[in-house]
């Protein structure tokens, strides 16, 4: 199954114009397995050239590529997956038309409740956070790592920890039970 290869370092885009060697940078430096592609104010001309350039370069080094709430581009490029948030379309209604090829990926901020949900919906993984301050996301709800724990206990797809994660601290949130953890300045805002 694809999620099993929901682990190690989840790499989310900079939410500004694409720079694909600082991207490809940060792939082989630091072994990204999983790439999400977050953009939100550009035209879907200019979405649908960045998306498949990732795609490519994920490709080429064996990279999943997530697409951040966009069905449809997710579909029509073929990417690995999709991520989706609280107010996207439902786990469910991604799968049921995505089918079981595509990894589906839901926020759950810090929600027993929304964790469970994603997983009988169909979910592969969850994320969770924000685990630490975020200047991203400055108020993102915080998901304190005995929270992450406590999910954990309940589901059995992956969890990915996400918010103010960086190479220095993200070993207590994989020792809390996340399989893999999200960063964004931390891989490519350096």
């Amino acid at each position: 199954m694809l999620n099993q290869r929901i682990q190690g370092l989840y790499g989310i885009t900079p939410d500004k114009n694409l720079n694909i060697d600082i991207i490809e940078n940060a792939i082989k430096k630091h072994h990204i397995n999983i790439l999400q592609y977050r953009r939100k104010a550009v035209n879907i001309e200019h979405k649908v050239e960045e998306a498949k350039k990732l795609l490519n370069l994920c490709k080429e080094h064996n990279t999943l590529f997530i697409v951040n709430d966009d069905v449809n581009l997710c579909e029509n490029i073929g990417a690995h997956g999709i991520h989706l948030g609280q107010n996207d379309m439902d786990a469910k209604s991604a799968r049921e038309r995505l089918g079981n090829h595509f990894i589906i990926g839901v926020t759950c901020h810090n929600s027993l409740e929304l964790a469970i949900k994603a997983e009988q919906n169909g979910a592969d993984y969850v994320a969770l956070g924000a685990i630490f301050k975020s200047s991203t996301k400055p108020n993102a709800t915080h998901c304190p790592l005995t929270k992450v724990e406590e999910i954990k206990k309940f589901i059995s797809i992956p969890i990915v920890g996400i918010g103010g994660i960086n190479l220095t601290n993200q070993h207590v949130v994989y020792q809390s039970g996340c399989s893999s953890v999200a960063m964004i300045e931390g891989l490519f805002m350096d």
